[in-house]
């Protein structure tokens, strides 16, 4: 089994900045793509940046591209993700997420097998 849980989310001021953290714990996450995905309040999940096995391929939403930066730490199990020049339509709850695929950028949710439980991110205008 897979346990990931992020941390660092909070209330901001728009143009602020944030950096949420997921770390994993369980089985290794060294071998797994790792993706971050955000859900707003009445919407779908959809996919904000992926980082594959080895963190040297990403890819990002174009509603992110430039101001999120996604990495990770395999030694610490830990992936990041630093939000710059926050947004408004920022605002949702952010997931982190597991694929056992290692170097699949997969923006598809259903792609993913392991979830954490989301930490909130708010931007006030």
């Amino acid at each position: 089994q897979v346990q990931m849980v992020e941390s660092g989310g909070g209330l901001v001021q728009t143009g602020d900045s944030l950096n949420v953290s997921c770390v994993g714990s369980g089985r290794t996450l060294k071998k797994y793509t790792m993706g971050w995905f955000r859900q707003a309040p009445g919407k779908e999940r959809v996919f904000v940046a992926a980082i594959n096995s080895r963190g040297t391929a990403t890819s990002y939403a174009d509603s992110v591209e430039g101001r999120f930066t996604i990495s990770r730490d395999n030694a610490q199990s830990t992936m990041y993700l630093q939000l710059n020049n926050l947004k408004p339509e920022d605002t949702a709850v952010y997931y982190c997420a597991a694929d056992e695929c290692p170097l699949c950028l997969y923006r598809d949710p259903t792609r993913y097998e392991y979830w954490g439980q989301g930490t909130q991110v708010t931007i006030s205008s």
